[in-house]
């Protein structure tokens, strides 16, 4: 199927995660997504009150993340922060799974802490990332196949900020093929065209995250 525009701005999370965005520059990312209408944006947790302000009255999704990028917070924490950013407007939550347990071999501490999370969110959308350049093909499917048991809805390639390839059509074809038909498949990490965007929605992608969406729209 053809990547249209619509449905490029319509299953894309507008990513506003590096932590050198000024206030202006979150500010202008929120009206970005506002104006184009983009599904989601995805943003820190800080700046959840100035998303709700911005993006009132909009069908914008706010996700924001748990666990940070590096999945090594204490599950207790993770919990903490679910809660905490559900109250200040979160509707979609983006959290790390722990890859250090994960590339231990410590699978039902990966599971329960997803678990947790899901848990905590009460309903609310719980994307798991992967970093999937860290782990093997077979760790892939393992953690695809866990975070289905721990009733995760979407599954992430990457934070973004891992060195690495990130989103490629070989990583979201395998997750696709590892995942529920229900789960979703979340593609973020080195979309830079419209023709990486499409190239993972041939495989399986349901949404995506990318920080260069005005970029991207200009290839239209």
């Amino acid at each position: 199927m053809e990547l249209t525009r619509e449905i490029f701005l319509k299953n894309n999370e507008h990513s506003l995660l590096k932590p050198t965005l000024t206030l202006a520059d979150v500010r202008a990312g929120l009206e970005l997504a506002a104006e184009t209408g983009c599904g989601a944006v995805c943003i820190s947790a800080h700046r959840l009150g100035l998303a709700t302000e911005v993006l009132a009255g909009t069908d914008v999704e706010i996700a924001t993340v748990v666990g940070f990028p590096l999945g090594t917070h204490a599950t207790r924490v993770k919990v903490a922060e679910t809660a905490q950013v559900l109250e200040d407007g979160a509707t979609e939550l983006d959290m790390v799974m722990d890859i250090g347990a994960m590339l231990s071999g410590e699978e039902a501490m990966v599971r329960d802490d997803i678990a947790a999370v899901v848990q905590a969110a009460g309903g609310a959308l719980v994307k798991v990332i992967f970093e999937v350049d860290y782990l093997t093909d077979e760790q892939i499917v393992r953690a695809c196949e866990l975070s289905d048991e721990a009733g995760a809805h979407f599954v992430k390639t990457s934070s973004g900020f891992a060195a690495g390839s990130g989103a490629t059509p070989h990583n979201i074809g395998l997750m696709r093929s590892s995942t529920r038909p229900e789960t979703k498949i979340k593609a973020a990490g080195g979309l830079k065209s419209r023709a990486d965007v499409q190239a993972v929605f041939d495989k399986g992608a349901d949404r995506w995250g990318i920080s260069r969406t005005r970029d991207i729209l200009a290839e239209f």
